[in-house]
């Protein structure tokens, strides 16, 4: 339903602050005037958004745990977001499609990538509502959760300090969210147990893996 990732290192966090130390912001509602849920302020300088976005989009990309549980066909690059203190975001679930690099993509999952100490500011956190139960996400800087676009979500009022995040949307190469997790769990089996298998079956495992990803994409 949802995965954390360590996904950046210090140094990579640090120049993600340093980029929006340096760029301009607008208010959230500037890309959506009547969502008044919406209570923040993203990243509006354009050569600062695709450079900051395409740095984070190959981070993402490049992190195996990532490719492992969203099957990525398109992942949209993540926008710098600040909250002041005061600034919130209601409870809402994400648009199905969102304008990505000139295309609409599907938002099969969205994420939301840590970039201060969460000692830095008080309020702000993440909660998503998942199945009969809400997870809270304040996490180190540098670390991601993924969750499923269609949870109901919102963040917390910020009360102290800044919260500085980047937002992403992913369209899965496996839409249906039941076969991404058993392709996930299948993966999972033959990465920690494939030296233990029968060489024959764990042949049988990888054959079911392959033809499954391929059934289940072209979905």
């Amino acid at each position: 339903m949802y995965r954390v990732i360590s996904l950046l290192e210090e140094e990579s966090v640090d120049q993600m602050r340093q980029l929006a130390g340096q760029a301009s912001f607008a208010h959230g509602r500037v890309s959506n005037p009547h969502n008044l849920a919406k209570d923040n302020l993203q990243i509006s300088d354009p050569a600062a958004y695709q450079h900051s976005g395409e740095l984070l989009r190959r981070a993402m990309l490049a992190s195996p745990e990532f490719q492992d549980i969203a099957f990525p066909d398109i992942v949209a690059p993540p926008m710098l977001v600040r909250y002041a203190p005061a600034m919130k975001y209601g409870l809402h679930s994400d648009a199905a499609f969102v304008a990505a690099a000139g295309a609409q993509i599907r938002t099969d999952l969205s994420c939301t990538i840590f970039l201060c100490d969460p000692a830095d500011y008080d309020g702000g956190a993440l909660l998503v509502q998942l199945g009969h139960g809400t997870m809270s996400f304040k996490l180190p800087a540098g670390d991601m959760v993924v969750y499923p676009s269609n949870a109901l979500h919102q963040v917390e009022p910020v009360t102290r300090g800044e919260r500085l995040v980047a937002i992403s949307f992913i369209q899965s190469r496996i839409a249906d969210p039941l076969k991404r997790d058993l392709l996930y769990e299948l993966n999972e089996i033959a990465a920690l147990e494939g030296a233990k298998i029968d060489p024959g079956a764990f042949v049988k495992l990888q054959h079911i893996q392959s033809n499954l990803l391929r059934l289940w994409s072209h979905d």
